[in-house]
């Protein structure tokens, strides 16, 4: 074989190397078939690096401004589907430092002095992570504000609370959305938290140690809007905590979202009635013309199966790793990647339904009334009028509601008569705690189910999220 016929060596590694790798190799090791979504992060990395060079004296002003508008022309290419991504260049830096060079030449050659690959793509991966968390929090925000409409809407509206699926005591419509608002509201701030820890700096420290070169980091952090470089640089090119934090983050979001889809599927049954979906998110049968299958929110249910698979799989790649920088670990950003996409995409969807939704506030009033709910009323009430220990309360209570289920009605349907043949003080009085919205009004404490604590939560929603 003549020099001339050996596989062309990648130029990008330098002479270690006499041979290409085999086809195979190139096939597992490359990775530009995915991070090339990380090319404006990697631009951004590259000009803020560059343009510390130039500020410590590392490369010359010149060089430095070359390579800044040769970046610039990069980008533009890329966002003109221009750009050729080449799999022999194996990953999104090399592809643009190559494509760099070729049009800037040897200053083209200088941006990658004082750094390594380890270091350029746990900056890149870093901001990609911190951009989504920011889109996260405003399509949760985004949600919240579906939710508290809703709230708003119906929030002296009666409906049946569940324990077990089965009917327990009557709340309001409002308290039930405001109970998502709540869970959305923790993963906002799960958002927001992971973005503060994540928001180090880990460029300059180069493949594990650090450089030899007067670098200034804290440049590069400040033009990169980090708050501070990282502290340790073995730590800075191994860590993915930031990934698992905002996969952590995604999942509990993702199981919040499921139990709402969840509910939304029963709730749009012929068997409940409690909301109707518009068109826009059910679909028919294909042979059995009366359907209308809350298709979207099934899908949504099941997301959660996605987000969590991508979290498991990041954290038993990390799990066994070794300090500092493994190839492992270039299987972190697939994992990432689809879940964001898929969180961000259940995200809009559960805001579309939300805001769609209509829910029907008859139906909802006749459940709440089923299945003997007010039965904790009537214990309350022979607590405070009679005086009886709660356990005596309880033991009556579930007396009348045997009788009342005998006779196949419900409490208030007892004639006092029958009422007091449970216990002999019963009074006429015992009829004002029965109603469904009699229960209701009276769950005055803090945070519970009453319309006046309902509204005064969304009021306290609606100026934090403003």
């Amino acid at each position: 074989m003549t020099q001339s016929d050996k596989p062309a060596a990648n130029t990008m590694w330098g002479g270690r190397f006499a041979s290409g790798p085999d086809a195979i190799m190139t096939a597992i090791n490359a990775s530009i078939g995915f991070d090339q979504r990380l090319y404006a992060q990697d631009i951004a990395g590259s000009r803020a690096h560059a343009a510390m060079l130039a500020a410590t004296g590392i490369i010359t002003d010149s060089d430095a401004k070359a390579i800044r508008e040769g970046l610039l022309t990069v980008l533009s290419e890329i966002e003109r589907g221009k750009f050729t991504f080449r799999t022999d260049l194996e990953d999104i830096h090399l592809n643009i430092e190559s494509r760099l060079t070729e049009i800037v030449g040897d200053a083209g050659k200088r941006v990658h002095t004082a750094r390594s690959r380890n270091d350029q793509v746990a900056v890149d991966f870093r901001l990609w992570v911190r951009d989504q968390c920011d889109a996260a929090i405003s399509s949760l925000t985004a949600l919240m504000q579906a939710f508290l409409a809703q709230a708003e809407a119906g929030a002296d509206w009666v409906m049946p609370g569940f324990t077990h699926l089965q009917v327990a005591q009557p709340v309001t419509w409002g308290h039930h959305m405001l109970a998502y608002v709540e869970m959305l509201g923790r993963d906002r701030s799960r958002f927001a938290d992971a973005r503060k820890r994540m928001n180090e700096c880990p460029l300059g420290a180069a493949a594990l140690a650090g450089t030899g070169f007067p670098i200034d980091r804290h440049m590069t952090a400040a033009a990169l809007g980090f708050d501070r470089p990282t502290a340790n640089s073995l730590d800075s090119v191994s860590d993915r905590d930031f990934a698992l934090e905002f996969l952590s983050a995604s999942a509990i979001c993702a199981t919040h979202l499921s139990r709402f889809a969840e509910e939304l599927v029963i709730w749009s049954t012929a068997q409940f009635r409690f909301v109707k979906l518009s068109d826009k998110w059910t679909t028919g049968s294909s042979i059995m013309p009366q359907k209308k299958n809350p298709d979207a929110a099934e899908l949504l249910r099941a997301k959660i199966g996605r987000i969590l698979g991508a979290t498991v799989a990041l954290f038993t790649v990390m799990k066994g790793l070794p300090l500092t920088y493994s190839k492992d670990m270039q299987e972190d950003k697939e994992q990432v990647f689809d879940a964001a996409d898929t969180l961000m995409l259940s995200l809009a969807a559960m805001t579309g339904m939300v805001s769609d939704m209509t829910a029907q506030k008859d139906t909802l009033k006749t459940a709440a009334a089923s299945g003997f709910s007010t039965a904790t009323d009537l214990a309350d009430w022979l607590v405070r009028a009679l005086g009886l220990p709660f356990r005596e309360a309880h033991h009556i209570t579930g007396r009348l509601v045997a009788l009342a289920e005998a006779k196949g009605c419900d409490l208030p349907d007892l004639t006092l008569a029958e009422m007091q043949s449970a216990h002999p003080d019963i009074t006429q009085e015992v009829y004002s705690v029965l109603g469904v919205e009699n229960s209701v009004r009276s769950r005055q404490s803090y945070g519970g189910t009453a319309p006046d604590q309902v509204r005064a939560q969304i009021a306290r929603w609606k100026a934090a999220l403003a």
